[in-house]
């Protein structure tokens, strides 16, 4: 993956191959992204924290193509390559308690299948999923990698409220479904790559 400060590829560049927690010293802004292969999340502060953004492979020759909220990328972590199963249960309260659903597949309404928003803690047992703060895979997203999450505060959420969860898969598999999107309204973009 390649971060570039300015607008369409223009300026000082970071190339990435691998998980990096802290970008900062690289650059102090990122205004473009091209990713070669694979799949990565690039989050807005240091060490995997703040606005969190899925990117597939693709060019991004501005910060509004992967639906980012300001131009500050300072960390970023590859999503391994997965072929497997995908199986995630979330639970209404956290620790695991109240009301659970035990998912296999992407949900594009969590209210209207689980009756309600509110998630707040979650065991994912294969797989890696993105959840999203609105129906229809909009707003803020976050990513969860196999593993017990006993509060949303542990995959970087201020608040329990989901709308819509999915698996991450790579870009063949993408394109047979919904595109990813972090835009809580509908973008005026027609043809960007984020919103498709």
């Amino acid at each position: 993956m390649s971060l570039t400060k300015n607008r369409s590829f223009q300026g000082r560049h970071y190339e990435c191959s691998t998980d990096c927690p802290e970008m900062q010293n690289h650059f102090s802004r990122c205004n473009s992204i091209r990713v070669d292969s694979g799949c990565w999340v690039a989050y807005e502060k240091p060490n995997y924290t703040g606005y969190q953004y899925m990117l597939h492979k693709g060019e991004y020759p501005d910060y509004q193509r992967w639906a980012g909220f300001n131009d500050c990328i300072r960390s970023c972590r590859m999503v391994p390559p997965y072929n497997g199963k995908y199986r995630m249960k979330i639970f209404e309260r956290s620790d695991f308690t109240g009301q659970n659903l035990e998912l296999n597949d992407d949900c594009p309404d969590l209210n209207e299948r689980f009756h309600t928003r509110d998630i707040s803690s979650a065991n994912v047992m294969e797989g890696y999923w993105m959840l999203h703060e609105h129906p229809n895979y909009r707003g803020r997203q976050y990513f969860l990698r196999p593993g017990e999450y006993r509060r949303h505060s542990e995959w970087g959420s201020t608040t329990p409220t989901i709308g819509s969860l999915r698996r991450v898969k790579d870009n063949v598999q993408l394109q047979n479904s919904q595109p990813y999107c972090t835009q809580s309204v509908i973008c005026p973009d027609r043809f960007c790559f984020t919103c498709g």
